[in-house]
Formats: structure tokens, C-alpha cells, sequence
């Protein structure tokens, strides 16, 4: 082809010097430097999910709640007046809680009573979150429903290119389900260990983190606790750790955080 045309999206030799990257970075990625000493400070945490019970001991708190609507083709986000209906979403919050104490928790109620819920309602609640830019979204829930996963896709490509970072558990049974299978979000499955800051990184993905999710002691409605198992509560571990890391390093992309959580896992040898 002659003359000289740049391609779309390329990087023009003036803008070269203008995308330093802000973070220094080791020479050796330890687990001390991603984490030691924070708190999760200055990170907001959304937990979609039942809702929060915000009174909770273990929950202390949180900073926005709302509720998603769907009536026919129309979605509303309104405040949510009824907490957490069922439990897991203060589950969620207080295993974040636990470990990043100083975090901002947020919650968007897409579930109702059973942990039960439609995926409109996951959409427009995964949508929201995304333009709030939450730091970090836990999303313990999943679709089987194929007709979403093209819509949920887009919606994790674009929350991942912005820098809100997904955590989704994987599905509790061997079937196909969305939206922990995207490589856009960082998927977790549960190990049997009882440390909540031992992770393991997995080679054979789709399930890229392995985190504390069996025989977890948790929060639960009316103040109460309940021993629980389940991908549900592996991956607010991940969404814990990930807010700690962010506490510390402001600037880190999606990619960036996913690489230090391999980095510093138990079984790649960055966990000292």
C-alpha cells in the first residue's frame, strides 16, 4: 500500500511519551507489596447480589443500596428499602468486610427471597455498577440462559476497558453459565482451606482463582451467622484481597490486579 496511513487504534509516535504507566512495579512481586499494610481504603466495593443488611455486625455499614426493577421492557433503579431478602448478599459483604476492612461497600439487590432472580435483572443491576464505576463488583450469580450471555459479555468487555474489575464465582454444578466463563472477569471456585488469604491460581482455566468457600462461617439475616459452602463465598475472598491490592496501587488495570493475584498466589511462589 503506498503513502503512509496509520491503522485505527494505533499509537502515533507524539502519543508514545504521554502513556507512561503510573505504577512501580518490583523487581519480584511479593504478597507484601501487593498487600501488606492495607486496609482497602479508599476502594468501593459493589456487592451484587440479595441486598445488604447494612446493620449487620459484620457488615458495619454500607454506603448506597438500591434495587433494580424490570417492568416489560423498561428498568428502574430506585432505593432499596428492603435490605438483603434472603441472606447471601450480606454473606457476601461481610467475607469482604473481614479482609478490607476500610472499603466502601455498595448494593445493588438483584435477587429476591430463595436467592432467586431473573437475568434482566443481573443485566440491569451488572449495568448500573458499571456506570457508577465501582472499583471492584462481586457478582456471586450466575445465568444458564444462553440469549444473555452475548449482552453480559458486553457488558464485562466494557467494564473491564474502563477499569471496574469483575469477580464472578464459577457455577456450583458442571454446567455452562455466564458471566464467570469471560475472560474479562476474574472467575473463582472454591479449596478447603480455612485461611480466607490463602488463593491458589489455576493453569486449566476457565476458573482462574481458587479461594476459601467451604464450611466459611458467614454473616446472615437478623445479625445471625450461618456455616455456608459454596462458589458464593470464594469469590468475595478474591474481591476482599483484590480491594487490599487496590488500596495500595490506585492506578492498576483489571489486567494489572489479575496479574499480581497470580503473582502472589500460594502455588506460583510470590506469597511470602
Amino acid at each position: 500500500m503506498s503513502g503512509r496511513m496509520i491503522p485505527a487504534w494505533s499509537l502515533t509516535a507524539e502519543a508514545a511519551g504521554t502513556i507512561g504507566i503510573p505504577a512501580a512495579w518490583p523487581d519480584r512481586v511479593t504478597r507484601d507489596w501487593a498487600i501488606g499494610g492495607a486496609t482497602g481504603e479508599g476502594v468501593d466495593v459493589c456487592i451484587l447480589d440479595s441486598g445488604i443488611d447494612g446493620d449487620h455486625p459484620l457488615v458495619g455499614g454500607v454506603e448506597s443500596a438500591v434495587a433494580v426493577h424490570v417492568d416489560g421492557d423498561e428498568t428502574t433503579i430506585v432505593p432499596d428499602e428492603l435490605g438483603d431478602v434472603c441472606g447471601h448478599g450480606t454473606a457476601c459483604a461481610g467475607i469482604v468486610r473481614a479482609l478490607a476492612p476500610q472499603c466502601r461497600l455498595h448494593s445493588i439487590r438483584v435477587l429476591g427471597g430463595g436467592n432467586t432472580g431473573s437475568g434482566d435483572l443481573i443485566l440491569g443491576g451488572l449495568r448500573h455498577a458499571i456506570e457508577r464505576r465501582f472499583d471492584i463488583v462481586n457478582l456471586s450469580l450466575s445465568t444458564t440462559k444462553r440469549s444473555l450471555a452475548e449482552l453480559l459479555h458486553e457488558l464485562a468487555d466494557s467494564a473491564y476497558f474502563q477499569g471496574t474489575v469483575l469477580v464472578a464465582s464459577a457455577h456450583n454444578m458442571p454446567v455452562e453459565s455466564y458471566p464467570w466463563r469471560f475472560s474479562s472477569v476474574i472467575s473463582v471456585g472454591s479449596h478447603e482451606g480455612a485461611d480466607s488469604r490463602e488463593w491458589y491460581a489455576n493453569p486449566d482455566p476457565p476458573v482462574e482463582f481458587f479461594a476459601r468457600g467451604v464450611d466459611v462461617d458467614v454473616a446472615w439475616s437478623g445479625g445471625s451467622t450461618l456455616r455456608c459452602t459454596g462458589n458464593s463465598f470464594a469469590a468475595p475472598h478474591i474481591v476482599g484481597l483484590s480491594s487490599l491490592i487496590l488500596s495500595k496501587h490506585r492506578d492498576l488495570t483489571p489486567f494489572q490486579l489479575k496479574s499480581i493475584l497470580y503473582l502472589t498466589a500460594a502455588n506460583t511462589g510470590g506469597n511470602e
